[in-house]
């Protein structure tokens, strides 16, 4: 797949773009927010363009054309206030959605928050908004075209991924280092029992391979 990451300059993003330079399965396109951002993944061979989730559907879908496959993993940051969740996580995913379909990028994965789609699960979080953002965020693409994978991990770690997760509808609070969701999201880009699925996605004891074929 040609596959078009919204996202390639945050934490997961980073991972993603390694993986995916290399696959010998995928090409990528990396969007960022930056000229200097892109300057940097161009430096390392990356295919990199320059898009904002803040501006227009024909922007993005700009710079979406030629890819057949969209990895969303991009975030408003944990440093900003509800009003710019409300624009990049919300907004700006349901815009990307609508650049997929205008392109025929049919294939969606989304990184989301594990719980996101249970309300009563959110209720007194102390990040109530972004949780919000998350459930609207799923809920569009859900109703959308596209053939969407929801992820949606606990609480994320920077250490090395082991390689070994849990995925299911609904699980228990957990964590997960950040590259194991990364190669979460990228096995599931062609794993077709992930197609039309979203499930919660901690550190367990099965491989991503047999954790998604599982499910």
């Amino acid at each position: 797949m040609n596959v078009f990451l919204i996202g390639a300059n945050g934490q997961i993003g980073k991972h993603i773009v390694k993986m995916l330079q290399d696959s010998n399965e995928h090409t990528l396109k990396a969007m960022v927010r930056s000229e200097e951002q892109a300057e940097l993944l161009k430096a390392s061979g990356v295919d990199a363009v320059v898009a904002n989730l803040e501006g227009s559907v024909d922007e993005i879908a700009e710079a979406m054309k030629s890819c057949d496959a969209v990895i969303f993993t991009a975030g408003s940051g944990g440093k900003t206030g509800p009003d710019k969740t409300l624009l990049v996580d919300l907004d700006g995913a349901v815009k990307s959605m609508e650049a997929a379909e205008l392109v025929g990028a049919k294939r969606y994965v989304i990184v989301s928050a594990i719980g996101a789609h249970n309300r009563e699960s959110f209720k007194d979080s102390p990040i109530k908004p972004y949780m919000v953002a998350k459930h609207y965020a799923d809920r569009m693409l859900q109703m959308s075209d596209l053939n969407y994978t929801i992820v949606r991990p606990g609480g994320l770690l920077n250490e090395p991924g082991t390689g070994l997760i849990k995925a299911a509808e609904n699980l228990e609070r957990g964590s997960i280092p950040r590259e194991d969701v990364a190669k979460t999201v990228v096995a599931a880009l062609d794993e077709e029992s992930t197609y039309y699925k979203s499930f919660d996605l901690i550190s367990g004891d099965s491989s991503v391979e047999e954790g998604l074929k599982a499910l």
